[in-house]
């Protein structure tokens, strides 16, 4: 499509992309990542079923996301982006008030795959669907800056709901939330995510004429991602990666208290989502489009190894050399979600990439939704805390091999 006469006069809309993606994303992330913690404790308070029970609810949460993320490219081209972004807020707000109101297990696990369904429509792989196409060699910089709304939204909604619900109760605490989710995800459905480069005369990154993304070391063609090594080891990483990280943090707060306090612990909670935020953002900024970006992620899973290990050394010990494991794990929190959709960017053909970031995506959560209970089991078996570090640092190393044996494959 040849740019509109006006075009040229109007400030590149991209950013504006951006910083709607990024207050959805403190909404997704704050909501659906982060509430079903909250929510697994309130539901316990409120009916006194058993711990293993909630747990197993949210597990479906994550799985049922896991199964719908895998699909997001066919809602995408059936529906629209903007309708999939507001019917997956319509649905986390409805499977939150379900688990609000579940007066027996039944109706918390039919709440369950609703709000699954529908916080993945607010997440990684919808983070990049709306910013992907207006960015191209700034795409690192531009996903960087939206994928910080999902730091934000654990800073800002895990305080949050706890007051909300010892305030006025879940119900209205989720009636509140969900209300001013839906309110502010329509608005910018109607504003920002209906608008598209073509339809405004304009080109990705604000250029005058299309710009090349980053070179694509296969040919794109009708792929067999299932056959791909690039593809295998992006998502084995992913997932790994994402295992260690979420078990590790699932666990960590109650680790910290006895050492820390709850006042310090929170604090030194709160300091690691900073961390991650600058962690992202440097990365984001800093790295060159040329850059290998398998490599980047292998140090930024190093850096959190080395954290892991700090974590192992200090462990029963003072308060400093932990908040130092803390700072080192914090910088590669962020990268760990927006790092693999680069690398498929950068390997991948635009069209072959639509397909892999949901699939990554998909297989990143399916494999971390196990992870708190995994990482429980660690901890109460005979190696307790010591055990859960190591095999933090361990998988992380794994998430490191898979990437570095992904690189340089130039064959399908």
């Amino acid at each position: 499509m040849s740019p509109l006469p006006f075009a040229a006069s109007r400030p590149f809309f991209g950013w504006h992309v951006v910083a709607a993606t990024f207050l959805l994303a403190i909404f997704g992330w704050g909501v659906g990542f982060y509430g079903p913690p909250v929510f697994l404790y309130a539901v316990v308070e409120r009916t006194g079923w058993p711990v293993a029970l909630v747990s197993a609810a949210v597990t479906v949460h994550f799985l049922v996301g896991a199964f719908v993320v895998a699909n997001l490219p066919r809602l995408y081209r059936r529906l629209g982006v903007p309708q999939v972004t507001v019917l997956g807020a319509v649905l986390l707000a409805l499977g939150v008030m379900g688990w609000a109101l579940a007066a027996a297990p039944w109706q918390l696990f039919a709440a369950a795959p609703v709000s699954g369904a529908g916080w993945v429509g607010m997440g990684a792989a919808a983070v990049n669907a709306l910013v992907a196409p207006w960015f191209s060699l700034r795409r690192p910089a531009a996903l960087g800056m939206a994928y910080n709304g999902a730091s934000l939204g654990g800073v800002l909604f895990s305080p949050l709901w706890i007051t909300l619900i010892a305030g006025i109760g879940f119900a209205a605490a989720a009636l509140a939330v969900g209300g001013a989710m839906l309110a502010v995800i329509v608005l910018l459905a109607v504003l920002v995510f209906s608008r598209t480069p073509e339809g405004m005369g304009q080109h990705p990154d604000g250029a005058g004429a299309p710009v090349a993304p980053p070179a694509v070391r296969v040919p794109s063609g009708r792929l067999s991602l299932w056959r791909d090594r690039r593809f295998l080891t992006l998502a084995a990483g992913m997932m790994l990666g994402l295992f260690a990280q979420i078990g590790l943090l699932a666990h960590l707060f109650s680790l910290l208290v006895p050492v820390l306090g709850e006042g310090g612990a929170g604090l030194a909670m709160g300091g690691a989502t900073l961390a991650a935020i600058l962690g992202r953002s440097l990365v984001g900024w800093a790295m060159p489009a040329s850059t290998d970006r398998r490599l980047v992620a292998c140090m930024s899973y190093g850096v959190q190894v080395l954290g892991s290990l700090i974590f192992l050394a200090a462990a029963g010990t003072g308060g400093g050399w932990l908040i130092l494991g803390l700072a080192l794990f914090g910088l590669g929190i962020g990268n760990a979600t927006s790092l693999p959709p680069l690398i498929a960017q950068q390997e991948f053909a635009p069209k072959d990439a639509a397909r892999v970031v949901p699939l990554i995506v998909a297989i990143g959560q399916a494999g971390y939704a196990f992870a708190p209970a995994a990482f429980g089991l660690l901890r109460g078996g005979a190696g307790g805390e010591a055990a859960l570090f190591a095999c933090a640092a361990a998988v992380q190393l794994a998430a490191i091999g898979c990437f570095l044996a992904g690189r340089g494959t130039r064959t399908a």
